[in-house]
């Protein structure tokens, strides 16, 4: 679809009008896509193309490296449109991304309304609700009827987020308002026009406040089944909402960046084919060389016991799967405890429930594992039953070990501000891999007397 819009743009006049007519009919996200595939002047001429009534929302939907080089080719009173007919939230993730020179030309050119509100949300604590959250939405006062209600809906809607859900506030002279309640569309429609907001306005409002983590912000979203949510000031002053868009967003960045840290990585915003080797490479290359460092462990701890593998070289053979077994038991658990953590399940008082959980588990995982191993080595290895034994108690041992560990570091990187996913996949490994070693060359010397 994108290829042959593009080839749209190399036509004649005659394309150029049928290109006109096909994008005054396209959703704007289908139309932001095609960005994506366009080189600079492809870009620049498509968006000149757009009908102005979806050219911001089409703007807003573009990746930032688009969004700017547009920008940059627009005149000022161009510049001027777009931003005004942005969403405040949408143009303040434009101006937080992009350099100092396209913020100061972008600001410049809008009312200093939008300035202001701009301002204001890039001052809240990064990922927090007030830097996601919206200004424009619909407030009403309580002692207005429903049909004035109804009235300002329909005279300022068009300009709002959205209009399902109306907030009500305190009336006085003061530019933020106290929250006191919210009534939905529906109610409105489904009420006597000459019934006044306060009788059917819900008084019980879930809200957030601006201060908190965006990601809790998810999680009221998908407990209370919301589509906006008002985000109030310490005054419990009404300042703003966050709309169901704006969740799914941070959802698939917040899972994005988890994935790329639980996979020690780097998080980046770029596509994967558009981004170059170089830039890919230097967002590995950190966790590389830090997990080839502190692999070096596993090697000073195998030194240490060369008078042991001497004496039995045969039991090198078991590290392998010993501390492949513990890995994978370790990331198990910690990929439960992170999805727990995530939803709300488990937080730092239920470590000692969890780690007896995981106790439960890694010993009878141990149990099953270590009696199908002791039947195979005994049966490979000349029916050497103490060989087997050893071999069998340290697969039991790491599998409960392996298991606590995988639990315990993503709850204490939560206790210490941190995200949980970096204790995950490649951290824990590298842990339980040292922890591995150490428990199976224990109990070698203990039975072997080395």
């Amino acid at each position: 679809m994108h290829t042959d819009i593009l080839e749209m743009l190399k036509g004649g006049t005659a394309g150029i009008a049928r290109l006109r007519e096909l994008l005054a009919q396209m959703n704007t996200a289908d139309i932001a896509e095609i960005f994506d595939y366009a080189s600079q002047e492809e870009a620049v001429r498509l968006f000149r193309l757009l009908p102005k009534n979806i050219a911001a929302e089409t703007f807003a939907d573009i990746s930032t490296e688009k969004q700017q080089l547009i920008i940059e080719w627009l005149t000022d009173s161009e510049v001027g449109l777009i931003m005004n007919d942005l969403f405040v939230d949408d143009l303040a993730d434009f101006v937080e991304e992009v350099p100092a020179l396209v913020v100061n030309r972008v600001l410049n050119n809008v009312s200093s309304e939008k300035r202001r509100l701009v301002n204001q949300i890039l001052n809240y604590p990064k990922d927090s609700a007030g830097s996601v959250m919206t200004t424009e939405y619909v407030e009403l006062a309580a002692d207005c009827t429903v049909r004035q209600a109804l009235d300002f809906i329909r005279e300022t809607g068009v300009d709002k987020e959205t209009i399902y859900t109306c907030y009500i506030t305190e009336t006085d002279y003061s530019y933020y308002k106290k929250l006191i309640g919210a009534v939905s569309v529906d109610a409105l429609l489904h009420a006597e026009p000459l019934q006044i907001i306060g009788e059917i306005m819900e008084e019980n409002v879930i809200f957030a406040h601006t201060t908190e983590d965006r990601e809790t912000v998810a999680g009221i979203f998908r407990k209370y089944g919301l589509l906006a949510l008002p985000v109030v000031d310490n005054e419990e002053q009404l300042v703003g909402i966050v709309t169901v868009d704006d969740v799914l967003e941070i959802i698939a960045e917040e899972t994005t960046e988890d994935f790329a840290k639980m996979a020690a990585m780097h998080p980046t915003d770029e596509l994967y084919l558009k981004s170059s080797a170089l830039h890919q490479a230097k967002n590995r290359f950190g966790w590389l060389l830090l997990l080839m460092l502190s692999a070096t462990i596993n090697g000073s701890i195998i030194a240490s016991f060369e008078s042991a593998l001497m004496i039995l070289p045969a039991m090198v053979a078991f590290i392998p799967m010993l501390m492949g077994a513990g890995g994978n038991a370790s990331v198990q658990s910690s990929t439960v405890i992170i999805r727990g953590m995530a939803l709300g399940e488990i937080n730092y008082k239920d470590v000692v429930k969890v780690m007896w959980m995981e106790m439960r588990i890694g010993l009878v995982c141990g149990l099953g594992l270590g009696f199908a191993n002791f039947a195979r080595i005994f049966l490979m290895n000349g029916k050497d039953a103490l060989m087997s034994l050893v071999v069998t108690c340290s697969l039991c041992a790491t599998l409960i070990i392996s298991k606590i560990i995988g639990c315990t570091l993503p709850i204490g990187a939560k206790k210490l501000k941190l995200d949980p996913a970096i204790a995950a996949a490649p951290i824990i490994t590298t842990v339980v891999d040292c922890t591995t070693l150490l428990v199976f060359f224990s109990i070698v010397r203990a039975v072997y007397h080395i």
